[in-house]
């Protein structure tokens, strides 16, 4: 295969965007607490993330404690929770399926269309993986930034974006990218040309230029009277 190493990239480039996936996932810094005003708290400091809220205080002595009750969590945040779980879900499936379109693997045979097809597959399944760690991280920032400039909220409970957001903007853009790849690589296998080598010494007749064939006719004998 001459774009091998397009599949190499794409797939290098999934497995960073599963890690990152995960990464965004178990971190608790989606939300941590403003110093702003007159909340100005220098011995703790505070991260919610999907799974639980940690308090880092001054002697970088840090508590975490997951959340209590699943029912009492706000939508949004069981909405993040349940995208990013499917996302995580599908980014290892994606670099599995990817994984077995690789020219050395040799569970699908030698097909190479069925080859190209996974890898199209896997290139699909990892775009579809950013935009589902793209929606909870973006609303997430939305809700964020729309409670900080929000007079009505308390200073005590505005809150900042996270290095978990940024890092979910990151890998989605690394899932992209490594998804655009395979499905490059993927349609540039199919409109490759077959090309058919003969055995030597054997030689294909042209249909152009076909041998003329020739028409005995045979004379009937007559007899003369």
């Amino acid at each position: 295969m001459a774009f091998y190493p397009l599949q190499i990239a794409g797939l290098v480039l999934g497995f960073f965007g599963m890690v990152g996936t995960l990464t965004t996932t178990l971190l608790p810094q989606w939300r941590v607490s403003a110093f702003i005003g007159s909340n100005i708290i220098v011995f703790e400091r505070v991260w919610e993330g999907l799974w639980m809220n940690c308090v880092r205080q001054a002697k970088d002595k840090l508590q975490c404690k997951a959340y209590d009750s699943l029912l009492a969590l706000p939508p949004a945040l069981e909405a993040s929770r349940a995208l990013m779980c499917v996302a995580v879900a599908l980014s290892v499936i994606a670099l599995l399926v990817g994984i077995c379109g690789m020219k050395k693997i040799r569970c699908t045979g030698s097909n190479r269309r069925a080859k190209a097809y996974l890898v199209g597959i896997s290139g699909v399944l990892f775009i579809l993986t950013g935009i589902f760690v793209l929606i909870p991280v973006c609303w997430m920032a939305n809700t964020i930034i729309r409670d900080f400039y929000n007079p009505a909220v308390h200073v005590g409970q505005k809150r900042e974006l996270g290095a978990s957001l940024f890092v979910g903007w990151a890998t989605t853009a690394v899932l992209i990218v490594g998804g655009a790849l395979l499905c490059g690589f993927c349609c540039c296998n199919r409109k490759r040309p077959r090309h058919r080598y003969l055995a030597p010494g054997r030689r294909v007749p042209h249909a152009c230029n076909p041998r003329p064939t020739v028409t005995l006719l045979s004379r009937t004998s007559t007899s003369y009277v």
